[in-house]
């Protein structure tokens, strides 16, 4: 075969390539990375979604940082304490959850791996529902009439309401539902790591369960510890709805607001687009950060 029929046969696989590919780079084009880069357009602009976006410059970002006192002393600490609970706990509870399964046999390991996964399945109107009927702020709800019984509490508590107690019910809730495909991921990986590996590493000296997980099973499962990693704080940093069907948006006090809130709120409240924009451009960047740590410590070297 000749050099010029060499390249025209790579060349029509490359073409081959590029068909197959299409589908999902215009869907990649148009659901993800158009709306990223109208999005970062629109944060340097005052838009009202009626008048043509004015042109403002670094404004909305100046304004964040400098004035926006609910976004720096409310919503960016409460997405900070629920991302690192539910981010990063319940990333570890996942791994913990997927590696007591794994040595589960078959069924028993089916049905619970369904009953640990479906919460994340679960629509927000439902879990809504589900748990405004726990925490039904009068002697009715499931977790007042509990206390009452065993005599903790006298009277009952307005649970969604009182600022003291929504944000750690929102984490409550975000833990119960966090066992979502990176959990599946990582169940995944577990099952599926070389078992001759085990058996190597018992005669090089490894004696017991913890010296297998942190030499063996962590180290052969990067890519699945990457993936539900990547999903976990996504997932974290993106959740607000939890807070907005239990309490409305704002919450009482701002008690659960988070970033997904603030957005919402200027964006389709407020109809302050540019400034929501600018907000999103924001945790776009903080998702990016803790994405890249993720890649640090679980990527190939």
């Amino acid at each position: 075969m000749s050099k010029r029929s060499k390249v025209a046969r790579k060349s029509q696989f490359n073409k081959n390539g590029y068909f197959f590919c299409a589908p999902y780079m215009i869907l990649f084009a148009t659901f993800i990375l158009a709306p990223v880069i109208i999005a970062v357009i629109l944060s340097f602009t005052n838009f009202n979604t009626i008048q043509f976006p004015s042109f403002v410059g670094l404004l909305n970002y100046i304004n964040l940082i400098t004035s926006d006192d609910v976004f720096m002393k409310y919503v960016l600490p409460n997405t900070v304490k629920y991302a690192l609970i539910v981010g990063v706990g319940g990333y570890v509870l996942s791994f913990l959850l997927a590696w007591a399964l794994a040595n589960m046999t078959k069924v028993p390991r089916t049905i619970f791996a369904l009953v640990l996964y479906s919460p994340s399945m679960t629509t927000g109107v439902a879990m809504t529902v589900l748990w405004k009927i726990m925490f039904t702020g009068d002697q009715t709800g499931y977790i007042n009439s509990w206390l009452m019984d065993i005599g903790v509490i006298n009277e009952p508590i307005i649970w969604l309401v009182n600022a003291n107690y929504l944000l750690p019910i929102v984490i409550l809730i975000g833990l119960w539902s966090s066992m979502g495909v990176g959990f599946l991921s990582i169940l995944a990986g577990l099952l599926n790591v070389d078992e001759s590996l085990y058996e190597a590493a018992a005669i090089d000296g490894v004696k017991n369960r913890f010296q297998e997980m942190i030499y063996i099973t962590i180290p052969s499962m990067k890519p699945q510890m990457l993936f539900a990693a990547v999903m976990t704080i996504v997932g974290a940093f993106q959740n607000g709805t939890i807070s907005s069907l239990l309490a409305g948006n704002p919450t009482p006090g701002y008690a659960a607001q988070l970033i997904v809130n603030h957005i919402e709120d200027y964006g389709f409240i407020r109809y302050e687009m540019g400034y929501a924009a600018a907000v999103s451009v924001v945790l776009l960047l903080i998702v990016q950060v803790f994405s890249t740590i993720s890649k640090k410590l679980f990527g190939d070297d």
